[in-house]
């Protein structure tokens, strides 16, 4: 962690992660975009996720999720930043010569060789079907359709532990503490995320998080009635229920289930995640 020193109230304590890892200032143009943020908003201009707006304007980078460039080993030529994303990323030249973003896993540096190829050796940032990954394997950018791309454990510091086989179906102990099924033939990559200092980070001044596109949060004991479950009142008041409730009287937090009744997913889950304080 890089510590800042205490010359303004809002520097004392601020820390950000270090950037040793990070070997180019500018990112490869031909991959980068630009992109409109809908701050919150949907199609109808409307508000439908409160706490965001502003924040710095970032250059898009392409990362590649889908791998599906197999049996081609790459190099990596970089290691760089990404404003869009917790962890870092690395450009990697494979042997055809195109270049591509992939998540950058921890103790990968410039000059290995990575290879999505189902026979690749066990070692970070090789990808192969997670039915070849031994048992007590980390894992990253897990698929959860066989070729249908990388979606769990992409953030920074963060991995999934193959903990088993069950009928054509790998057993994973989910960042979340969650166990739950993936079809064998998915993909994953061998590691952990990068950037594991990233959950350490002190914010340190409120100017900061609305660089990040951050908006405050008022909270619902300081609303009136009519805006908030807990509103109202004469001066410092509890919430004058049992139960924590969101602004809409949907249960949140403190170690009540949230979990959506018909999700999609809930054949596939074995053990459910464990929450509140005792986590």
């Amino acid at each position: 962690m890089k510590i800042f020193k205490p010359t303004t109230p809002g520097r004392r304590g601020m820390t950000r992660a270090t950037l040793t890892k990070v070997t180019a200032s500018e990112p490869f143009k031909k991959l980068t975009k630009g992109r409109q943020r809908a701050v919150g908003r949907n199609s109808q201009g409307r508000i439908t996720t409160r706490h965001k707006g502003g924040g710095h304007k970032r250059l898009y980078r392409d990362i590649d999720f889908l791998f599906n460039k197999k049996d081609i080993p790459a190099k990596v030529e970089t290691i760089e930043y990404d404003p869009n994303r917790s962890a870092f990323i690395a450009l990697v030249l494979y042997a055809d010569g195109e270049r591509r973003y992939v998540l950058l896993p921890q103790s990968l540096k410039v000059g290995d060789t990575v290879i999505v190829s189902e026979k690749a050796p066990l070692k970070p940032g090789n990808r192969l079907r997670i039915k070849n990954i031994p048992v007590g394997t980390f894992v990253y950018n897990v698929e959860i359709k066989p070729e249908g791309g990388a979606k769990l454990a992409r953030s920074a510091g963060n991995y999934a532990e193959v903990i088993g086989l069950d009928g054509g179906y790998t057993l994973l102990k989910m960042p979340s503490t969650e166990v739950r099924k993936v079809l064998e033939n998915s993909w994953a990559s061998i590691g952990e995320v990068s950037n594991e200092e990233h959950k350490l980070v002190n914010i340190g001044k409120a100017g900061r998080n609305r660089w990040l596109g951050k908006r405050p949060t008022v909270r619902g004991a300081a609303m009136n009635a009519v805006d908030h479950p807990y509103g109202g009142g004469e001066g410092k008041s509890g919430r004058g229920r049992r139960r924590a409730v969101s602004k809409w009287g949907k249960p949140t937090g403190k170690g009540q289930k949230t979990r959506t009744p018909k999700k999609y997913s809930n054949s596939l889950i074995v053990r459910r995640r464990k929450v509140g304080k005792k986590r």
